[in-house]
């Protein structure tokens, strides 16, 4: 599937929430999310409008890897 071009920071930090994902701490421009399902897990949002190809590719390649599922599911469950 094809990464979203116009998907910001903030609205994956939302989104990222469906998965147990919280916001834990905010320094600038960046978004901190932390979530314990199935172990603890740390990830870091810019808070950019829109992200960048490369690091949106970067966070789901980590999102999807601590969830064990593919990047082309966890964009399916994120984007629907």
């Amino acid at each position: 599937m094809r990464l979203p071009r116009d998907l910001s920071g903030a609205e994956l930090a939302h989104r990222l929430g469906q998965f147990g994902y919280a916001v834990t701490r905010q320094k600038g421009s960046h978004i901190r999310l932390t979530t314990q399902v199935p172990s603890e897990h740390h990830v870091t949002i810019p808070r950019h409008d829109p992200l960048r190809i490369g690091t949106l590719a970067a966070i789901l390649d980590s999102v999807a890897s601590h969830l064990s599922i593919t990047r082309n599911d966890l964009l399916d469950a994120i984007l629907t």
